[in-house]
Order: structure tokens, then C-alpha cells, then sequence
């Protein structure tokens, strides 16, 4: 078992030692993977390294004023023709989190892994992963201290993000000492705190707003009131002309009614497939019961897919929730 310094020496060996990278994160991207994705960006240009930056799904609007964050390709729209022998996965629980992006890995690829989520299984040929850091973007200010590069305000204010993102504004139980110390030394490095609060975590758009009520009009509960949950369907999504960007915070609003243990949000995906997320109150953990659906995530924030009707899947999850009293 590599110690954590060993880990981030192993990585650095990796980037010195490769060159014409493929960066990706997981589907649906949220702060912490964007940010992880172009810090490590940044740092490969630092190094003179090519690379390119690929992601199954948008990057969020209010995100495109990271460091080259509009030059990640959205497999999506833009597949590219070619596969890579070098692979740097960002912020992936899990190999099935890079999602379509597989296809571009050469068979024999090699792959550096960093990540936070304690469920993840070290898939990587070089594995840099810290269960208790609050946000990928943690664990890359310290690999890039590593190097002979001259931080700047573009890479602070991508680090800043994804520990912003991750911690909720640093409202969440990861909030450690070591993220605010590290917070602390990005700012001096010019990172504009207000703005970047404003921009991610206070404004919203009217599609956000308008799917917001439509969830909470969904809202039910458990007869004891420990479980709340809300339901997006795709329907809904269109008729409030909102993105999947849109949602994020959505799951927090069931999880934060007094007496509510757990905070589900299922979004039907079609009439086969839903998409779980799952946040508790602190006595449930939530990694562990959406591994049991092939799922992961962090102990208080998780997630799966389910293929099945939405009925039966919301039935066969409130029961696994309730079997963990």
C-alpha cells in the first residue's frame, strides 16, 4: 500500500514520463470536475505537454470562465477520431464514471487516477487517491505543488472552485482545517472569493428556478418522516426548458427537512432508467447503499442508475433506506 506522498510522486513520475494526454472527468460534470480537469490542463501546459480535454456532457455555463474550460470537447457533440495511450481520469469514483470516453482510451492505455470518493477501486495503472479530501481539486493543489510551476490567478480560481463546489461553500461536514488553509493560500494568489461564490453557488437561472417548484411539487415522505424524495421526469425537464445543470441542489431540498434522514431525488432518465442521488443527515451512509445498486459516492452524498419503471425503482430503494435503521 503506497503512502499518499508516494502516490503523488508515482503521478508526477507519470506526467514527466508520457506526453499527448487525454484529461477526463466523470458524465455530467459538476464544479469539481471541471476545475480538476483544466487545473490538470494547466499544469500539463506548464510542462509542455499536449493534451486534450474530453467529457461525456456540457460544461455548465456558469463554469465557462475557467482556464480553457470551453475547449473541453463534449463527446457528445464532438467525438474524437483518434484513441490515446496516455489517460488522466479526474474526479472518476469508478472506471464507469468516464462514461463514452472509454472509447478513445488505446486497449493498452495507461491511466493516472485521482480522486476523493472512498469507494473508488484504484482503477488505474498510478492510483493518487485521498478518501478524506474534500474535493479532487484538494488532493491537485498538493500534486501541483509538487512541480516547478509559478501559481497563477487561472489555476488558483480553478482549484478554489472545485472546493467550493464540493463543500457546498464551505457549509459541509468535509469542510477540514486543511481546506480552509488551503482556500486561505489561493486567495492570496488573487482568487476573487465573492464573485466565485456569486457566480456558483447563489445565482440562478429561471429554468432553475422553475424546475425547482416543479420537483417540489412532487415532494413525499415516509409516514415516520425520516425519508423525503422528489421526481424529475423528462417531460418536466422540457416544459421548464431546463438543463441537467439545472438540477444541481436539487436533492438537497427533501434532505434538509427537519427529521429527514435521507434526501432523495430521482430523475427518470427514460422509461427504462432513473438516476438516483442520495444525501443523509449523518446516520445513514449513502456510498454504501448506492453501492448496492452499482452505484458510489462519499458516506452523506451518492448515487446510481436503476434500470426499471420509476415506481419499482423508487419502492426497491425506499425499502434498502428503510433496511438501514
Amino acid at each position: 500500500m503506497h503512502t499518499y506522498e508516494q502516490a503523488l510522486q508515482a503521478g508526477k513520475q507519470f506526467l514527466l514520463e508520457h506526453d499527448d494526454y487525454l484529461v477526463v472527468s466523470h458524465v455530467q460534470p459538476d464544479g469539481d470536475a471541471v476545475s480538476s480537469t483544466v487545473t490538470v490542463g494547466w499544469l500539463l501546459s506548464c510542462l509542455g505537454k499536449t493534451f486534450t480535454m474530453i467529457n461525456e456532457g456540457e460544461i455548465p455555463g456558469r463554469m465557462q470562465f475557467l482556464w480553457e474550460a470551453g475547449n473541453i470537447v463534449n463527446m457528445t457533440e464532438q467525438p474524437p477520431q483518434r484513441k490515446y495511450k496516455a489517460v488522466i481520469c479526474v474526479d472518476c469514483a469508478d472506471f464507469a464514471r468516464v462514461g463514452l470516453t472509454r472509447h478513445y482510451f488505446e486497449d493498452d492505455a495507461v491511466i493516472l487516477n485521482i480522486d476523493h470518493h472512498p469507494t473508488n477501486d484504484g482503477y488505474g495503472t498510478v492510483n493518487i487517491i485521498k478518501s478524506d479530501a474534500a474535493a479532487t481539486a484538494e488532493i491537485l493543489f498538493d500534486f501541483l505543488n509538487l512541480f516547478q510551476v509559478t501559481w497563477d490567478k487561472d489555476v488558483a480560481t480553478a482549484v478554489y472552485t472545485g472546493l467550493l463546489t464540493d463543500t457546498g461553500g464551505f457549509r459541509y461536514a468535509n469542510t477540514s482545517p486543511n481546506v480552509m488553509t488551503t482556500a486561505s493560500r489561493l486567495l492570496e494568489h488573487g482568487v476573487d472569493g465573492p464573485y466565485l461564490a456569486q457566480t456558483l453557488l447563489e445565482q440562478v437561472t429561471l429554468p432553475q428556478v422553475r424546475i425547482l417548484n416543479q420537483a417540489l411539487s412532487s415532494l413525499q415522505m415516509t409516514d415516520d418522516g425520516k425519508i423525503a424524495w422528489v421526481v424529475i421526469t423528462p417531460d418536466d425537464m422540457v416544459a421548464c426548458g431546463a438543463a441537467n445543470e439545472d438540477l444541481e441542489g436539487v436533492v438537497n431540498y427533501p434532505r434538509n427537512i427537519q427529521g429527514v434522514e435521507v434526501g432523495i431525488f430521482f430523475k427518470v432518465i427514460n422509461e427504462n432508467a432513473v438516476k438516483v442521488s442520495l444525501r443523509s443527515a449523518g446516520k445513514i451512509d449513502v456510498a454504501a447503499l448506492a453501492q448496492t445498486f452499482g452505484g458510489g459516492g462519499h458516506v452523506l452524498a451518492a448515487g446510481c442508475r436503476l434500470e426499471g419503471r420509476l415506481d419499482d425503482i423508487v419502492a426497491k430503494v425506499l425499502k434498502q433506506v428503510n433496511s438501514q435503521w
